[in-house]
C-alpha cells in the first residue's frame, strides 16, 4: 500500500509548513488527487489516519478534491476534457495526446492553528 508512503511525506511537509508558521496544529488539510496519480482516495484516507498519528496533524480532517483528466492533441492541438479509461483527443478522436492535468497530487490548503 504505497498511500501509507505518500501519506507519510505529506505529513513531514505539512509538519514543516507547520513549524515556518508556528502552528500548535493542523485542523485541515485539503489535496487535489487527480484521477490518473495513482492513489486510490480510499486507501489514502485510511492510510492518513495511521500517518497523522503523533503528529502536529493528529486530529486533522483530510478533504480530497477530486481532479479531471485534460489532454492536449498532438496532431491537431485540440484540448479538453477526457475520460479515465479513454484518453482520446476531444476534437479528432486521436490517441496520440499529452496528459496536461490529471496525473497530481496537489496540497492545495492547510488550516493551522496557532497561539497568536
Amino acid at each position: 500500500m504505497h498511500e501509507l508512503s505518500v501519506c507519510q511525506g505529506l505529513i513531514r511537509q505539512v509538519e514543516r509548513i507547520a513549524a515556518e508558521n508556528a502552528a500548535t496544529s493542523v485542523d485541515r488539510i485539503v489535496l487535489k488527487v487527480g484521477p490518473l496519480s495513482g492513489i486510490e482516495p480510499e486507501l489514502l484516507r485510511h492510510a492518513f489516519t495511521i500517518a497523522r498519528e503523533g503528529t502536529v496533524a493528529a486530529l486533522a480532517e483530510l478533504e480530497l478534491s477530486q481532479g479531471s483528466i485534460k489532454v492536449r492533441c498532438r496532431l491537431c492541438g485540440g484540448a479538453g476534457e477526457a475520460a479515465v479509461n479513454r484518453l482520446l483527443c476531444p476534437d479528432c478522436g486521436e490517441w496520440q495526446v499529452d496528459v496536461t492535468e490529471g496525473e497530481e497530487l496537489l496540497l492545495l490548503s492547510l488550516d493551522l492553528e496557532t497561539s497568536l
